[in-house]
């Protein structure tokens, strides 16, 4: 089957490797333009662009998906199907321009988790399962025909760095599954149940904010949604501080939730929340490497009864 892949981050990468290993035919690749990254804003290439140069693929970096020269250059390569993963929303002269329209791999058990950033979350929303969708596209967004799920489980340890990577290995597997199940005629497409739908917004700074009322269950959660990155974040005398693992602890004592409850040099330090406290495993001071919480307390001076603040 003649493709054209559709992708940006790593995730996509991932699938552009395997299916370009399979017995299907790459045309063609399309991916976000060149832009500054990293922390020296240096310009580089997408996850996917990389990939592709390294396979010899073609590869188009159109800044508008509706200009008619980038339409007619798709037609030219005479596409059985687009692949989309982790991409732009395509417009409908795109998306149904060949022969077998588009389908899309979605991060989630659709209808569940619908938007730009389900498996973050996934984790936020304290859920024990997720798991990976593949879907033909249509005018609204991971709204179409459901072709093939498979669960995953989330383990306690979990964060977005290692659901994510789960994710992108099983997503690129089901991919592949699905289109050898629409080559040789055997895809029951099932309609999405709309009521089943829940979002999954794109995140912003706020997001990551860490509100200490709320129970150390509920903040873990989010931590762990937001960990490696963007990272879930409170303040230490005005300074942003990332907080990366930490572990829920029980607790009878009352205090006032962000003051730290305990302060060891050699453990780390412990914070009260709305109910039961947060044990501090690993953390990010603004402009600084990660460290323990233990080296926090050693080179910031913590004592129990300072407060974190909202």
């Amino acid at each position: 089957m003649r493709m054209v892949f559709m992708g940006t981050p790593e995730f996509a990468a991932k699938s552009l490797e395997l299916l370009h290993a399979s017995r299907h035919e790459i045309v063609a690749v399309v991916t976000a333009v060149d832009k500054p990254r990293g922390r020296g804003r240096k310009i580089s290439p997408s996850a996917v662009k990389q990939t592709a140069d390294d396979l010899n693929l073609p590869v188009l970096q159109p800044a508008n998906l509706k200009q008619p020269e980038f339409i007619t250059k798709l037609k030219s390569f005479e596409p059985d199907i687009n692949v989309v993963v982790a991409f732009r929303i395509l417009p409908e002269a795109v998306y149904n321009l060949p022969r077998l329209g588009s389908i899309n791999l979605h991060a989630s058990l659709l209808p569940k988790y619908r938007g730009a950033a389900p498996i973050n979350w996934a984790l936020i929303n304290g859920e024990t399962k997720t798991g990976v969708t593949t879907f033909r596209l249509d005018k609204k967004v991971d709204t179409g025909e459901i072709l093939f799920q498979r669960e995953v489980e989330i383990a306690p340890e979990d964060n977005f760095g290692s659901l994510h990577d789960k994710l992108m290995v099983r997503g690129a597997e089901l991919l592949l599954e699905t289109l050898d199940a629409l080559d040789h005629g055997r895809l029951e497409p099932s309609r999405q149940n709309d009521s089943e739908a829940s979002p999954a917004p794109k995140l912003t700074s706020r997001t990551g904010l860490i509100n200490w009322q709320e129970p150390a269950v509920k903040l873990n959660n989010l931590i762990r949604g937001l960990a490696p990155y963007p990272g879930a974040y409170s303040f230490w005398e005005q300074k942003k501080i990332i907080i990366l693992k930490a572990a829920v602890i029980g607790s009878d004592r009352v205090e006032k939730p962000g003051t730290i409850t305990k302060s060891s040099s050699n453990e780390g330090i412990t914070i009260a929340c709305g109910h039961n406290s947060l044990f501090i495993e690993s953390l990010k001071p603004q402009g600084k490497k990660v460290i323990s919480s233990a080296e926090f307390v050693r080179g910031y001076h913590v004592k129990a009864g300072n407060k974190f603040d909202s």
